[in-house]
């Protein structure tokens, strides 16, 4: 019984109802004004549902009266948005004629039930009724005012039930259509790599940063070396001013989404990352082949984060050992390869968020990664395409001023 009577205190069971009697209202209004021609609203609602805006509006009269409870959800059952397509268009059509069609029995029934409650009570007082309805000839009596309830109680199931049928149209002509739920489907996964993106972004240089702070830190406090100590607050110091460069980047591309990318670092500036672990005590042999400043622009500044995580790895489970970096840029490939030995102390990092974020970044690219043990070493070996790339060699004098560079091998 209780559950029969809950929709009476849900607010959602008026503003339906309301819903159904503006058109009835405006109906009305005609039929008063021009009685022998009740089907103009009729005709006049093709051209008018053939407007793109009219979905539109439309569309948030009844997410706001039929469906409050989808306001502000990622994928409510009626959409607010124009008409883009003559089937969404038509579908527009048949939902103002269905509310018209609807709207007069709806507004009918709650005239004539309110009206006959009015009567209904009059009549128990002895006063003539305003109108002819359903007692008319019978005597007055008392216990007529006791059916004028009555009356309203039969306008509940009226309200209720059509209510829920006015919102069922409206889910099935006002809906999304297919086009626009693969549109909303293909948006939200947009959102959904640009949030795993930027959790990679912020994982990787932050990490990178903190984890080189810590082995500065240790290193310096065993040391006991004023000049020792000296060189690592100041390696500190950079690595915490790098770090906060990139959270900038980060944070702008929270901040604004459309911030150009190219300002993320790229490969040309792995020498910071080289720097950063031979000041954190590693022994770092670095081997670069090929020109870095023709790899494009997403492979190159996916493939310095590759190279961050893979550095910072090291220094977080092995701690300041040897670590030889080889670099390859060949035609139609983009090649990291990061090898450090295993040692008693080390774990293997195989399950860290770490190395599932470069095997991402690499089958994002079409590449793949592969990071375990190999002959005593573990090593971490990534290829990436270019995309058919034509890359040039350098010339002699560039090969001669690249071997003579001070950050491909350790001092």
């Amino acid at each position: 019984m209780f559950h029969l009577l809950r929709p009476l205190a849900s607010s959602v069971t008026y503003t339906r109802w309301l819903h159904l009697l503006i058109p009835g209202a405006g109906y009305s209004v005609w039929i008063f004004i021009s009685p022998d021609s009740p089907w103009v609203p009729v005709l006049f609602a093709i051209p008018v549902g053939l407007l793109p805006g009219m979905r539109l509006a439309e569309g948030v009269q009844a997410q706001l009266l039929l469906v409050p409870e989808d306001r502000g959800r990622p994928d409510p059952s009626i959409s607010a948005t124009s008409a883009s397509t003559w089937g969404d268009r038509w579908r527009t059509v048949l939902w103002l004629e269905a509310r018209l069609i609807l709207a007069a029995p709806v507004w009918y029934v709650t005239v004539w039930l309110s009206a006959t409650a009015v009567d209904l009570f009059l009549a128990s007082l002895g006063k003539n009724p305003s109108d002819d309805w359903l007692a008319r000839g019978w005597e007055s009596h008392w216990w007529l005012g006791l059916l004028a309830p009555l009356s309203l109680l039969l306008l509940f199931p009226v309200v209720v039930l059509s209510g829920h049928l006015i919102t069922a149209i409206a889910r099935w002509l006002l809906g999304p259509s297919p086009t626009q739920r693969l549109t909303e489907l293909e948006e939200r996964t947009e959102q959904l790599l640009e949030r795993n993106r930027i959790a990679r972004e912020l994982h990787d240089s932050i990490g990178h940063a903190l984890t080189v702070a810590v082995v500065q830190a240790g290193a310096a406090r065993a040391a006991q070396d004023p000049a020792f100590t000296e060189r690592a607050l100041a390696a500190i110091e950079e690595t915490g001013r790098d770090a906060l460069d990139d959270l900038e980047r980060v944070l702008r591309i929270l901040r604004e989404p459309e911030a150009p990318v190219g300002q993320r670092p790229t490969l040309a500036e792995s020498d910071r990352l080289l720097e950063s672990a031979r000041g954190s005590g590693a022994e770092v042999d670095a081997d670069v082949s090929g020109p870095l400043g023709q790899v494009p622009g997403a492979v190159s500044r996916e493939g310095y984060r590759i190279l961050q995580e893979a550095l910072t790895n090291v220094l977080r489970h092995s701690g300041a050992v040897p670590v030889r970096v080889r670099i390859a840029v060949a035609e139609g490939r983009l090649e990291l390869e990061i090898t450090n030995p295993l040692t008693d102390s080390s774990v293997a990092p195989g399950g860290g968020s770490g190395l599932r974020g470069i095997r991402e970044r690499a089958a994002l690219l079409g590449g793949r990664a592969v990071a375990g043990p190999h002959e005593k070493e573990w090593r971490v070996h990534v290829v990436l395409p270019l995309d058919g790339v034509r890359i040039t060699p350098p010339s002699p004098s560039a090969r001669r001023n690249r071997l003579d560079s001070p950050w491909l091998h350790s001092p």
